[in-house]
């Protein structure tokens, strides 16, 4: 079946991406760029990043700028997924969504009205496990976004690796965040996995944190040969 995927580059939609590509053709990625911080359905950290990681992973980007209003921003998403229906042929959407009612539940409405299958890969994955098998996978994750107590600023920018899975499920036992980040607690962006022809470097950065909310945000990087 021909997919597209709506892709933020960050480790949930890269794995829902990997997972769909083992007995389906992904035609295209769909990528929505959010203007307000606080968008109830899309990505937001390093979201430009999305361009390199695309071209990388040699797949057509479609890419559509939004205000982020809740509910409002639906009707974006809609107009891209019929643009990318239009222009690839796609008979369905991979998303990237493990826990969350609110995306799947809006997504899935979308996918009805257009038509298209809903494939989501990730859905109800154990959120401990499932970090622990992006890993495996062979997957480099950064860091991009904390919002959410106790998380603090020394996981900005730092790659999610085993040490840090351990000190996010502890923080899920004591303080009842979700380790994967479903409640919007962390965002992540992916540098490298085995369907990037190329890696990301990252060149410059910068860090900006406050009682608990920060970003890493990437200001200058490249593609190298693996």
């Amino acid at each position: 079946m021909r997919l597209g995927v709506l892709f933020s580059g960050g480790k949930d939609s890269c794995f829902a991406l990997s997972k769909a590509k083992d007995d389906n053709e992904v035609a295209c990625l769909i990528s929505l760029y959010s203007s307000n911080s606080e968008s109830f359905m899309f990505h937001v950290p390093n979201i430009e990043m999305t361009n390199m990681q695309a071209e990388s992973l040699g797949i057509p980007l479609i890419r559509k700028e939004t205000e982020g209003e809740k509910e409002s921003e639906l009707k974006d998403l809609e107009d891209v997924v019929l643009d990318a229906k239009e222009k690839y042929k796609i008979e369905g959407i991979v998303t990237g969504a493990v826990r969350s009612i609110y995306q799947a539940t809006r997504i899935q409405k979308i996918c009805k009205k257009l038509g298209l299958w809903c494939f989501n890969p990730i859905w109800l994955n154990d959120e401990v496990q499932l970090l622990k098998d992006m890993l495996d996978a062979k997957m480099e994750i950064v860091i991009s976004g904390v919002f959410a107590y106790p998380l603090g600023r020394e996981l900005l920018g730092k790659k999610l690796d085993l040490e840090t899975i351990e000190k996010l499920e502890m923080m899920q036992k004591k303080h009842s965040i979700n380790p994967a980040g479903e409640g919007g607690e962390l965002e992540t962006t992916v540098l490298d996995m085995p369907l990037f022809r190329k890696k990301i470097i990252i060149e410059k950065s910068s860090t900006n944190y406050d009682n608990y909310s920060g970003t890493f945000a990437i200001k200058q990087a490249r593609l190298v040969d693996k």
